[in-house]
């Protein structure tokens, strides 16, 4: 058998178009992060012929799990290819109804925003859900509403899939969510006494010490760094005052405090879900597409499960809901992604092939 998998580049039928957008809401954001980013746009085969010059197209907004920027959908791995190559495959030929597929960037100097407006970090669910959806629909050839428009992403890009679709239910149609941080109550808590420990011991409790090492430095040459960075990223996401104070959920012996604790499970989709505005919001989607590996590292098998029986529990038809636990951990699970991309694009209204 001969086998070539190429490491360097695969054409594309379709084609990626790299812009900038200039986002008037995170201008000035608290962590003075760019507010001019890249946004990539992929066009599937036939957007620039002639004969197809007025078709219009549905949209699926594609975003990274915590630490993701758009830069690393072309990273590739031994014998695997990045996502934009697999997405094009996708529409090849011609089996699976078009769509135009954007890959978001919401990255901050803490590693992620998790996709929502917060005075920690800024307004990334606002600027998603009206500039970069706003700047598409009037630079590309979409279908302008919110039943040809969908959200996907993985791990915090999940997280934000789930959300977002909940928050805005006019905007987006459909989402799919890749092992999407829930059920904070697993994935996030049993880890804060590990935290709380890595804290203590070398910078005597202080995220302040911890901050002013680690940026003096190359990230992750001392053990603990991202796990750090990662507890406290959310924290400014989930619990930041108006001032923009970051709120910890933990003491310095590891004990809940269970007022931010409380504004933590606020965001949790599993809790969300539960609530009748957003119970509504999902009943209005056209497709839910939930999975994540069955060895997740951090649970979010579970949360996957939870946050499927709640959406049931919510009155979204089964036919609407693909589930599903795959054997797999939290990594090198872009595979997947495509697998919900062709799902989604094939539930569209009026989609045919």
């Amino acid at each position: 058998m001969v086998f070539t998998m190429l490491p360097w580049k695969g054409e594309l039928a379709g084609r990626l178009e790299e812009r900038t957008i200039v986002s008037e809401l995170l201008r000035d954001n608290p962590l003075g992060d760019p507010h001019e980013r890249p946004l990539w746009v992929y066009l599937p085969p036939g957007y620039d012929d002639p004969a197809e010059s007025a078709s219009r197209y549905p949209c699926i907004y594609v975003i990274q799990g915590f630490t993701g920027h758009v830069a690393m959908w072309f990273n590739r791995t031994p014998f695997r290819r990045p996502f934009p190559e697999l997405a094009d495959d996708v529409f090849k030929d011609g089996t699976v109804p078009k769509a135009i597929v954007v890959l978001v960037d919401a990255w901050t100097s803490l590693g992620g925003s998790q996709y929502l407006d917060s005075p920690g970090t800024g307004r990334y669910h606002s600027y998603l859900c009206e500039e970069v959806v706003g700047f598409v629909d009037a630079n590309y050839r979409t279908i302008a509403d919110r039943d040809h428009r969908g959200i996907s992403g993985k791990s915090s890009g999940g997280y934000g899939a789930m959300v977002n679709a909940m928050l805005r239910p006019d905007v987006f149609g459909s989402m799919a969510t890749h092992a999407g941080d829930a059920l904070f109550d697993l994935c996030y808590r049993t880890e804060f006494g590990r935290r709380v420990r890595m804290l203590r011991d070398r910078y005597n409790g202080s995220y302040e010490k911890f901050f002013e090492d680690f940026r003096g430095r190359i990230p992750g040459t001392k053990e603990g760094d991202f796990q750090l960075i990662e507890i406290y990223a959310y924290a400014a996401a989930y619990s930041a005052d108006e001032d923009g104070t970051v709120r910890m959920p933990f003491d310095d012996v590891g004990a809940t405090v269970a007022e931010v604790w409380e504004r933590w499970l606020a965001w949790d989709p599993v809790v969300m879900a539960a609530q009748p505005r957003y119970a509504e919001a999902l009943r209005s989607l056209n497709s839910i597409w939930i999975d994540a590996g069955s060895k997740d590292e951090y649970y979010l098998d579970f949360g996957a499960t939870a946050f499927q029986r709640q959406v049931l529990a919510a009155g979204v038809p089964e036919d609407r809901i693909h589930y599903e636990l795959f054997d797999a951990g939290h990594g090198l699970i872009e595979y997947r992604y495509p697998l919900a991309l062709a799902w989604m694009c094939k539930r569209f209204p009026g989609a045919s092939g």
